[in-house]
């Protein structure tokens, strides 16, 4: 070996530090760098910073950062996630999973909040402006009132809806050792039965083209004999609608269409479809499951008119209590104006 060799090996012996155990490779993490790295909240609340936030601030920081992807209410915008609503859909063959109806924990909503948003601004919010968003989400939710403050010192004591809906999965003790170890390739079934069908992804019709076809010829010839029974009637006389107010209720409408349909092939969804509603009865949408709130005001006579149709839409909670609908209402006096007008245009 040469010299200089030696001298290299000796100078790199000398200078690696000595540990009695480990591999004497870095150092320990110093306290604000675990800080920095330690951002997680616990269901109880813990690891939370101080802080509050109230619903109508809440509203304002929402606008500003979340609703361009979850909606002004939380109704979701195009295929970016609904926040609000799905109450008694989780044992639907297509449940709405929301903050509302699904989480369990009001932690993982301020956590994910906090870590992720806003898209493309992670981490970027004050913890009062999470505060005030989720509170927000909450009152979205119908869960909170519109005067409630969240903070850190109430955070523990709020429960989610589903809370009670998970388990602890102890299927390694209970199932495991119980479980084929070799899978079954043949002869693993005496009989395959059909138990679900691609309709439930909305990928397959629920009914055949012959059956549609047949469907459709059967009610063109009652509707024709019904016409030949009947007295001759004259036409109502229905006001000519605005073209341009149509237009921009079918923008406005884009809040609604997270849970209700309208127009060719509408079909109910977490709301009813809504053809043909100005005008018509409450509560008419065949196959749909309506709040027990609605039953009664439909069964008292309620009729969406004009008047009844504006007041809803204006303060939904306040014009039908214990409604399961999770919109606020249109703060734009002149959004439902067009809306109303965009639904007349849909009156088949």
């Amino acid at each position: 070996m040469s010299k200089f060799l030696k001298a290299t090996v000796a100078t790199c012996v000398l200078a690696t530090p000595v540990f009695a155990e480990g591999y004497g490779l870095g150092r320990e993490a110093l306290p604000e760098e675990i800080q920095a790295w330690d951002v997680d909240i616990r269901p109880g609340g813990a690891g939370l910073p101080e802080g509050s936030g109230d619903v109508w601030t809440g509203e304002e920081v929402f606008a500003d950062y979340c609703a361009v992807c979850h909606g002004d209410f939380a109704e979701g915008v195009d295929n970016w996630p609904v926040l609000a609503g799905g109450f008694d859909t989780l044992a639907d063959k297509d449940p709405v999973k929301t903050v509302g109806s699904y989480w369990p924990h009001l932690s993982t909503v301020w956590d994910y909040v906090n870590r992720s948003m806003p898209f493309g601004g992670a981490q970027t919010l004050e913890p009062d402006e999470v505060y005030a968003i989720v509170a927000y989400i909450l009152y979205s939710n119908d869960m909170v009132d519109d005067d409630f403050v969240l903070s850190d010192e109430n955070f523990a004591e709020f429960e989610m809806y589903n809370e009670g809906g998970f388990i602890v999965d102890d299927r390694a003790e209970t199932e495991y050792t119980i479980w084929r170890k070799e899978p079954c390739m043949e002869n693993c079934k005496d009989s395959v039965e059909i138990t679900m069908r691609a309709s439930v992804v909305d990928v397959t019709p629920e009914e055949t083209a012959e059956e549609e076809a047949a469907a459709q010829v059967e009610d063109s010839t009652q509707v024709a004999a019904v016409a030949e029974d009947a007295p001759a009637q004259e036409a109502p006389v229905v006001a000519a609608l605005d073209p341009e107010l149509v237009a921009a209720g079918e923008k406005a409408f884009k809040k609604c269409s997270a849970c209700h349909q309208v127009g060719d092939g509408a079909k109910n969804r977490t709301g009813p479809a809504l053809n043909g509603i100005m005008g018509a009865a409450a509560g008419q949408a065949e196959g749909f499951k309506y709040s027990k709130a609605l039953q009664a005001m439909a069964e008292e006579g309620l009729v969406w008119d004009e008047a009844n149709m504006t007041a809803f839409l204006t303060k939904p909670r306040e014009f039908m209590k214990g409604t399961k609908m999770s919109f606020a209402g249109f703060r734009k006096e002149s959004d439902l104006e067009a809306v109303i007008e965009y639904l007349k245009s849909h009156a088949e």
